[in-house]
């Protein structure tokens, strides 16, 4: 084959891969899905994160729609999932009675943990809390006799009755957790159906407590929590109460314990309700229809710290039983709560605050969700709504525009989620500026000890002085380094402890058994140490010289002689004579 022919047939495979490829667009999305790298958490532009309801598979997109990372799962979602730390996720996962799932950011399966107990399981959110341990949503299984016996009316409870619970779990090993905290609303009843069954009062007298015969529709659980959100700020708990339209807020400073009763916690109120809003007639019969404000919403969450609105709380309200009609919407409100206590207020007799939303948003028609569904706020002030009925994610402004819309594509296209997650950009901040240095002690000493024409044997006394020079309220411990090896040397004292600069000067008494050497010059130093800064110290010189009579008897000088030549010998002769 020549060159030439080479070259026309090259053409042609190319030409003919090229158009293959120009008809095949799904193929080249996908295609170009599987090469892209996977990019740091850490984007400028903010991220969404996102599991389908028919999928294993969790999405992290950029606000373009691209696929930054997916997390690959063995089990469906039930129903959410979460960021973690260092690009981990928490998946909350089908399989028997629930349970977690954290996957590593390289899939690495982290923990996962199932839950066992025979009388509940788990449904619908979980919420993390800053230690690593997460909150999830249960429903506990009562007998019908049970929910009679508690207050509820037997024409509306079948042969089971679901009230909801929330446990808390702490991870033990790679398959297991404790569970360290419980709550449940099965604690907190109220009823005046049946003077004769438990429970039994006036319920506009106890708005802490929840009516068991208060019920808008039939599910499976009562009153059907859909969604769970924390608060560090205050240690507190939000929960959606779907067939109450109501957002409930619980003290989560309590023991269990504590927590089954209406005494303790931080707020002094147990498990009991401190905070209920949406739908007054839950507690105050009295109030009209047009008070309420909530129609079966299926998410609520506080806008988190650093985004516009922070501390209110947003509502995804699906509206199923809206006047006028079933429309989705977003509500924002700002509770009526104490900001530096966290405690709610409630007038005498009356309701909880507030009576008008911040902000509302109606989705369009179109939009219209009846399940699922959910809110962030954004750091632009905008809005991520998931229409999770529909699949569809839009961004709104807080005019109320449309900017930016989103057909979840996966595993097909309008496939439900049941909610996003907005996780904001990364904007780097300049490093804290260095702490200031700790106050420090600074050890000085004035005076220095010198002797001349000492007698040989004698003792003789000096002083010096110490103190502490450093910051106010520093105390100083310092002690004595002796290395002088001639005499004999004794400091009254040797060490001392939290000496304050405002104190002066500290007097140290030096006596030394001066060498039996006549005629000699000793010198040497000692060293005052700083004992909490060992680059802190001072040393004081030190000199002595002993005596040489000439005009001694030369007796004397023999005597020296011999002393000095024998140094352990003639004790008794030394004693006498003063040597």
């Amino acid at each position: 084959m020549n060159h030439t022919n080479y070259t026309k047939i090259l053409v042609l495979i190319i030409t003919a891969l090229f158009t293959a490829t120009l008809f095949n667009t799904g193929a080249l999305s996908q295609n170009i899905e599987n090469l892209m790298v996977p990019l740091p958490l850490n984007q400028t532009e903010g991220q969404i994160l996102f599991t389908p309801y028919h999928s294993k598979t969790t999405y992290l997109i950029n606000e373009t729609g691209v696929v930054n990372h997916t997390w690959e799962s063995t089990y469906y979602p039930l129903y959410d999932s979460y960021m973690g730390n260092n690009g981990s996720i928490y998946l909350t996962i089908q399989s028997g009675r629930g349970g977690i799932q954290k996957i590593a950011y390289d899939g690495t399966i982290l923990w996962e943990y199932h839950y066992t107990r025979d009388s509940s399981y788990a449904t619908h959110d979980i919420a993390l809390l800053p230690n690593g341990d997460f909150i999830i949503i249960m429903q506990e299984i009562k007998s019908h006799d049970s929910a009679v016996e508690a207050g509820r009316d037997p024409n509306t409870v079948g042969n089971q009755f679901f009230p909801n619970m929330l446990i808390q779990v702490h991870q033990t090993g790679p398959t297991s957790g404790d569970i360290v905290w419980e709550w449940h609303v099965w604690d907190h009843l109220i009823q005046d159906f049946d003077a004769t069954k438990d429970n039994y009062g006036s319920i506009s007298e106890h708005p802490e407590l929840a009516n068991i015969n208060f019920d808008q529709a039939w599910c499976t659980g009562w009153p059907y929590f859909t969604s769970v959100d924390y608060n560090p700020k205050f240690d507190q708990i939000l929960i959606s109460a779907h067939n109450f339209d109501e957002v409930w807020i619980l003290d989560h400073s309590t023991t269990t314990e504590e927590a089954a009763s209406h005494e303790g916690g931080i707020y002094g109120h147990g498990g009991d309700l401190i905070y209920r809003w949406g739908n007054p007639q839950t507690y105050n019969p009295g109030v009209g229809a047009s008070d309420k404000k909530l129609y079966f919403q299926h998410q609520s969450c506080w806008i988190k710290p650093g985004l516009p609105g922070a501390g209110n709380i947003l509502v995804f309200s699906n509206g199923v039983t809206r006047p006028g009609g079933p429309l989705s919407s977003v509500d924002e409100f700002t509770p009526d709560v104490d900001n530096e206590t966290g405690a709610y207020y409630l007038p005498p007799g009356g309701t909880y605050g507030p009576d008008n939303l911040s902000w509302q948003y109606l989705l369009p028609e179109d939009l219209y969700s009846y399940y699922f569904g959910g809110a962030q706020r954004m750091l632009n002030n905008n809005t991520l709504i998931c229409s999770g009925w529909n699949g569809i994610f839009i961004e709104v402004t807080a005019d109320k525009q449309i900017v930016w819309t989103y057909d979840n594509p996966y595993p097909s296209l309008h496939d439900q989620v049941f909610r996003t997650h907005y996780i904001p950009p990364y904007v780097p901040q300049p490093p804290p500026p260095p702490p200031p240095p700790p106050p420090h002690s600074d050890i000085e000493c004035n005076g220095s000890l010198s002797w001349s024409n000492i007698k040989p044997g004698t003792t003789v006394h000096g002083s010096f002085q110490v103190m502490n020079k450093g910051d106010n309220d520093t105390r100083l411990n310092w002690t004595i380094n002796n290395t002088i090896t001639w005499g004999t040397w004794t400091f009254l004292p040797t060490s001392g402890t939290n000496l304050l600069p405002w104190e002066g000067p500290f007097t140290v008494q030096v006596y030394v058994v001066v060498p039996n050497k006549i005629n000699t010059m000793f010198n040497g130093t000692l060293r005052v140490e700083n004992t909490d800064n060992a680059s802190d110290y001072v040393d004081i010189p030190v000199t002595l010289t002993t005596s040489a009579s000439l005009s001694a008897p030369s007796n004397n000088l023999i005597l020296s002689w011999l002393f000095e030549r024998f140094p352990h010998g003639f004790s008794l002769l030394r004693h006498l004579l003063g040597y």
